[in-house]
């Protein structure tokens, strides 16, 4: 399922919503439907700022790794398909971060699920 992010600030961001969970987990909000207001915005680009450079900071987890290995090991490795590749947090969640941003400056709210 996707979740399309909304501001008169920024050009909407729509992501999955498994992805879009972890955001909003970490910014107290509901997955389904919400609003961060402009007067919300500047701590929220702060903990999604924070959250980001401890993501950077640390590298894959274990499991992660395994699950990569099992998949694409040399005695596993198809041939036919491209090596994975993993899509960081950061990567994910800088669409949000420039909205929540640009809504900051200009006094805008971010609304999804409307």
């Amino acid at each position: 399922m996707l979740i399309t992010f909304h501001s008169k600030a920024a050009a909407d961001v729509t992501m999955y919503k498994e992805h879009a969970k972890r955001i909003l987990d970490l910014l107290g909000k509901q997955v389904d439907r919400g609003v961060i207001t402009s007067a919300e915005a500047p701590q929220a680009v702060q903990l999604l700022e924070k959250e980001i450079a401890d993501t950077r900071a640390h590298a894959a987890s274990d499991d992660m790794q395994r699950d990569v290995k099992a998949h694409h090991s040399e005695a596993t490795e198809d041939s036919d398909h491209e090596g994975a590749q993993l899509v960081s947090f950061s990567t994910r969640a800088f669409p949000l971060l420039e909205m929540l941003r640009a809504s900051r400056d200009g006094g805008n709210d971010v609304l999804w699920g409307v």
